[in-house]
């Protein structure tokens, strides 16, 4: 240990000097300093690093980096949790091993638990409405609970950490990454409903993350498989996309995504934005003030890995550019060269190893503030009361009055359309919980589930026996398949799920609602509206008829 190391160590815990646990008492910036000072180069590196793994065991070779490492944190994959009993007992294992390392330092646990379309956290977890749904309801107290029950979920099972709210805009209509997935397009609205869900999983000890900085809503491209280049400038980017960060950060906002997406109009230039100084430090952190935790997202994104050559060196790249955290999802050797490059880099750099000592303090000053105390997530799940608790209970009835409130008219019709004046009734999906309730709710009717498999003329002969046709519509697909309807003259009743800006191309249906995820709820409550059981009181939280819209 160097003299400057000693120093610090007893000035800030001398009782301490040789034996710094995560568990003293104290203050969390003094506590977090006092450790990385005390820590090697490696175990430095090592809380920078968030991996996932393939499998719903944990796999040895995270396990090596839990115990040879001191890993940082663990990222929940879809692929993990179909068990959700599984998961709950594999997080106790990642962390009885993380808890036995030096300093007694827990694991970050975190996943993608959006609500709605991205739920990495499947099993027994609830299926909710998403944050379209909460953008059409409009209300902040509802942005809250759904943040809360998700959280309430998280929290049983161990996962300390959500990467939520996504506060994208959405922007350009085209996405297929973001789509549902936003509040809405308006972006003080979107800060408004992204500080509400984060104060609710603050709630239940959740650490939330906003993402994806600086905005991901203003193209059709995916930065998992390309570095998508947004056209707007700082000026523009100021007064949308950073709207809701801005407002977050004054809402004490613990941690930020950034996203693998170049902007060449602005001074980054043709630089993903995850690996900008710019971006990262003269804007979030100079000009916007936050001072949490900035993770990437997926650094084995080709967004990510195509701009800077290797993965080994985008990781590099991410931390001189500010991350504080790079998450793989997949686990690396033990000597990769993500890991190499770096530990070599901090014995021949000052500057770099500065860089890491800091995005380390930065991690332990968030576990030390979240991680303990009354709220925080148990770091070993009790499998019983997930059994018992999962999906919970109250948050199944808040996301059905969710789902209900949400329900929007998009084009009116001779609502409500009951089975008598509906005549011979087909329904047309791909959703099994679209045929359960539309059969619930007109149990005469036929079913077709739609497919390119078996082409449109075969659906438009069971199309062509029905007075009414209620089309569940989520996609291009679909739409080709709903276009074939036109000629035949039939009351057509559109069902969109996810995003209704397919119904832009559609003008002619006779009378179209939307809801917002594929969620048992969210068909119980668009048939409701349907059958006049409820009124539908949600409000469309974005334009039709963008211009910027084409139909496929």
């Amino acid at each position: 240990m160097d003299t400057l190391k000693i120093c610090l160590c007893l000035a800030l815990f001398p009782p301490h000097l040789f034996s710094l646990s995560f568990n003293d008492a104290g203050d969390p910036k003094k506590l977090a300093a006092a450790i990385v000072a005390d820590m090697t180069d490696e175990q430095m590196l090592a809380q920078t690093f968030m991996l996932g793994w393939v499998g719903a065991e944990p796999s040895p070779l995270i396990m090596d980096w839990i115990k040879d490492k001191n890993l940082g944190g663990v990222k929940i994959f879809g692929w993990n949790t179909n068990d959700t009993i599984r998961l709950a007992v594999t997080v106790g294992e990642l962390q009885k091993e993380s808890l036995k390392g030096a300093y007694q330092i827990p694991l970050l646990v975190a996943t993608d638990q959006e609500g709605g379309w991205i739920r990495h956290v499947k099993g027994a977890t609830s299926e909710t409405p998403g944050n379209m749904a909460i953008g059409a309801s409009g209300y902040p107290q509802d942005s809250f609970w759904a943040g809360y029950y998700i959280g309430k979920e998280l929290a049983l099972l161990g996962i300390n950490m959500n990467f939520a709210p996504t506060v994208d805009l959405y922007t350009n209509r085209n996405s297929v990454l973001i789509g549902p997935r936003a509040f809405g397009a308006d972006p003080v609205t979107t800060g408004i409903l992204g500080a509400a869900f984060m104060k609710g999983q603050l709630a239940m000890g959740i650490i939330p993350t906003a993402k994806h900085f600086p905005g991901h809503g203003d193209t059709d491209l995916d930065s998992h498989g390309i570095l998508p280049k947004i056209e707007a400038d700082i000026e523009m980017l100021w007064s949308r996309e950073l709207v809701p960060y801005r407002m977050l950060v004054k809402e004490k906002l613990p941690a930020v995504m950034s996203g693998h997406l170049a902007f060449p109009n602005t001074q980054a230039g043709n630089i993903p934005a995850s690996l900008s100084s710019w971006f990262l430090n003269d804007i979030l952190r100079e000009k916007i003030g936050f001072q949490g935790l900035i993770i990437t997202d997926d650094l084995m994104m080709n967004g990510a890995t195509m701009s800077a050559g290797s993965l080994s060196k985008a990781a590099k790249q991410a931390i001189v550019a500010g991350n504080d955290i790079i998450m793989l999802s997949k686990t690396p050797l033990l000597f990769d060269p993500v890991w190499t490059l770096l530990l070599s880099s901090m014995k021949d750099e000052p500057e770099f190893k500065a860089r890491v000592q800091d995005a380390a303090r930065r991690v332990l000053e968030v576990k030390l503030t979240y991680l303990r105390g009354e709220k925080a997530v148990p770091y070993i799940p009790d499998v019983e009361k997930v059994k018992k608790n999962l999906p919970d209970p109250e948050g199944a009835v808040f996301f059905l009055d969710l789902a209900a409130r949400s329900v929007t008219v998009i084009k009116d019709a001779p609502f409500p359309l009951l089975p008598k004046d509906a005549g011979n009734v087909l329904l047309t999906g791909q959703y099994l919980d679209f045929f359960k309730q539309g059969k619930a709710a007109y149990p005469a009717a036929k079913s077709y589930w739609y497919s390119e498999d078996f082409g449109i003329n075969d659906f438009l002969s069971y199309a062509r026996a029905a007075d009414t046709i209620i089309f569940c519509l989520s996609d291009a697909a679909g739409l080709r398949f709903l276009r074939a309807l036109e000629p035949l003259k039939k009351k057509i009743i559109v069902f969109s799920v996810l995003t209704p800006v397919y119904l832009d191309g559609t003008p002619w249906v006779d009378g179209a609602i939307a809801v917002y995820s594929y969620a048992n709820e969210s068909f119980i409550a668009g048939f409701s509206v349907l059958i006049g059981r409820i009124n539908a009181q949600g409000k469309l939280p974005f334009s039709l008829n963008e211009p910027r819209w084409i139909a496929p």
